[in-house]
């Protein structure tokens, strides 16, 4: 690809990465991704993407695909049998080395607007790599004293409430407001809250409370 090709494509992928995460993954348009990137060929997104689905994607894969590679590096050290801390310590880790960087933030603040397709985690979706499938599957199956469908509803949980968190997290650094924990307490924290969320007890349905019955 030529030189000048390749800066327009850059461009272009840097100038969608901050709108979708600043005003919406589903409310940017074509047009204004052109217009901020300074690109008057309107065809250059489905030149050098495919769509503006390909464009998503491909900022999904620029930063999924190495996070996946340093998730797969904590798991060989740890291994299957590692306890639960350790093993989403793989997770959150790699994703937490996005915060670093403006373009990371961005990507942080994406992935959370996905939730409706984290479900399907077992998929090859773009960014989603192997060893992230590997480590959720192994979490899936703990504690087995829950019932599969509970344990699957909490792997669902804790995918939530990492991307949220670092999502949120993302925007506060973004925003140039104090953040109330530095990043290892943070990290630390997060962790500690996701193996609750994988692992406390179940307790069973909870009542209605007359409060909130629909009046009839």
């Amino acid at each position: 690809m030529p030189r000048d090709a390749t800066a327009t494509k850059a461009v272009l992928l840097r100038e969608a990465e901050r709108l979708f995460a600043r005003r919406g993954l589903y409310q940017v348009t074509v047009r204004e991704i052109l217009e901020a990137a300074g690109q008057r060929n309107v065809s250059a997104i489905n030149y050098h993407f495919g769509s503006r689905d390909g464009i998503r994607d491909a900022i999904l894969v620029r930063h999924g695909d190495p996070t996946d590679v340093a998730r797969g590096e904590l798991l060989a050290q740890c291994g299957r049998d590692a306890t639960s801390r350790e093993l989403i310590a793989a997770l959150v880790l790699p994703y937490a080395a996005h915060l670093s960087t403006p373009s990371g933030r961005d990507y942080l603040r994406i992935v959370a607007q996905l939730s409706a397709g984290f479900s399907a985690w077992r998929g090859p979706n773009p960014g989603t790599g192997p060893h992230l499938r590997e480590i959720l599957g192994v979490l899936e199956e703990r504690p087995q004293g829950l019932a599969p469908a509970i344990r699957r509803e909490r792997v669902v949980e804790l995918i939530m409430l990492m991307t949220v968190a670092m999502a949120e997290r993302a925007r506060v650094i973004e925003a140039g407001r104090r953040l109330e924990l530095d990043e290892p307490t943070f990290t630390g924290n997060l962790t500690d809250g996701l193996v609750g969320v994988l692992e406390a007890p179940l307790h069973g349905p909870l009542r209605a409370s007359p409060i909130l019955l629909p009046l009839c």
